[in-house]
């Protein structure tokens, strides 16, 4: 059945909810989310006391939003959703990863549950996207690789590249002519002065490349999952682990 423009509301808000919240421990306002989905703040405060009404969220005036566990459940569906479609665009009909973010979203609304786990099933089950977001499976668990940003590792950091922010399809075309791409290892050398941003050199089986230097947007866009340590690493390794929430079909 196709859902209803609500019902396609709701889930659109709730994925974007913890979407912004899945990389960093910061909760989202009613402001950050109106800027995120490009509309007014009062039809964001319309909403999110729908969304409240329906026990999918959590709020109180001039707070942050949280998801309820009923919210969270249907918000990982969702995601799953996105993120196999993503996959699939770029897997099985040759697009290029910054083209499927769009195209997702405009699908992921219509195909049925059925279709997903088909899809899935056709991909190899695969653990994350094109861009290393983690795919939750059809359970609702979804295992977080532990990660830092580009820009909160010190100098002689290495690390693999874990997950790309798909917010900027330009700046994906960016690293792609920059030979960056999930798994790619990198050496931090370190920041430039006055928020110039950050300089890395790109390391292969054989050598190490660079250096490359990155601006402050490139560099927050980035996530490295750590390789070895370094002499007076200053950085605290974060803890991965698997997110289990019930899961909850036809909401």
């Amino acid at each position: 059945m196709k859902p209803t423009a609500t019902s396609s509301s709701f889930e659109d808000y709730v994925k974007v909810i913890y979407a912004y919240t899945e990389w960093q421990d910061k909760p989202i306002t009613s402001s950050v989310l109106a800027t995120r989905l490009g509309v007014a703040n009062s039809s964001v405060s319309e909403m999110v006391r729908k969304l409240k009404d329906q026990g999918l969220v959590d709020h109180q005036p001039y707070s942050p939003i949280h998801l309820t566990p009923k919210g969270l459940s249907l918000a990982l569906s969702m995601v799953r959703r996105h993120r196999l479609l993503e996959t699939y665009l770029v897997n099985e009909l040759g697009y290029t990863w910054d083209e499927v973010h769009d195209e997702a979203e405009q699908l992921e609304h219509a195909v049925s549950d059925h279709f997903i786990e088909r899809m899935s099933a056709k991909l190899g089950h695969p653990f994350r996207d094109p861009h290393g977001d983690p795919i939750p499976d059809a359970q609702g668990q979804i295992a977080m690789v532990p990660s830092h940003r580009l820009d909160e590792l010190d100098p002689g950091h290495v690390g693999r590249i874990s997950r790309i922010s798909d917010h900027d399809p330009e700046l994906l075309r960016y690293f792609e002519q920059q030979g960056l791409g999930l798994d790619t290892e990198l050496l931090v050398v370190g920041q430039l002065p006055f928020g110039a941003g950050w300089q890395v050199r790109l390391r292969t089986a054989t050598h190490d490349a660079g250096p490359l230097t990155l601006g402050p947007d490139a560099a927050v866009s980035l996530w490295l999952a750590s390789v070895g340590q370094h002499a007076g690493c200053c950085v605290q390794e974060p803890t991965g682990g698997t997110l289990m929430v019930p899961h909850m079909s036809g909401l």
